[in-house]
């Protein structure tokens, strides 16, 4: 992780929403559509991601798939059916927590 360590606490909803929005991305990918969207601010470490994926597969969140690129196997992740209604939930949560810090610092 780059500069903030907020970011720290909120990793799984930020990949469960990224597998949302572009249904199946590899690692990297993951990474560097985050630090992209973040404008560098949010730079994930292998491991800070994949642990957090390997948990996410073990607990049904998402599914993972070998597809073979150009002689090479890369590794897929895709949201289950519990892994949709999970993001769903927690994206609920984040927007209730951002509006409360919202109010809380007035910003």
């Amino acid at each position: 992780m780059k500069k903030n360590s907020l970011y720290k606490g909120t990793l799984q909803n930020i990949i469960l929403k990224l597998l949302s929005k572009e249904v199946k991305m590899y690692g990297y990918q993951i990474t560097q559509r985050a630090k992209e969207l973040t404008e560098g601010e949010l730079e994930m470490t292998e491991g800070a991601l994949y642990p957090l994926l390997h948990k996410l597969e073990a607990d049904g969140i998402i599914r993972s798939e070998l597809q073979e690129i150009n002689g090479r196997s890369r590794k897929y992740y895709l949201l289950t059916k519990k892994g949709k209604k999970q993001q769903a939930t927690q994206e609920d949560e984040m927007r209730s927590y951002l509006f409360n810090l919202k109010t809380i610092f007035d910003i």
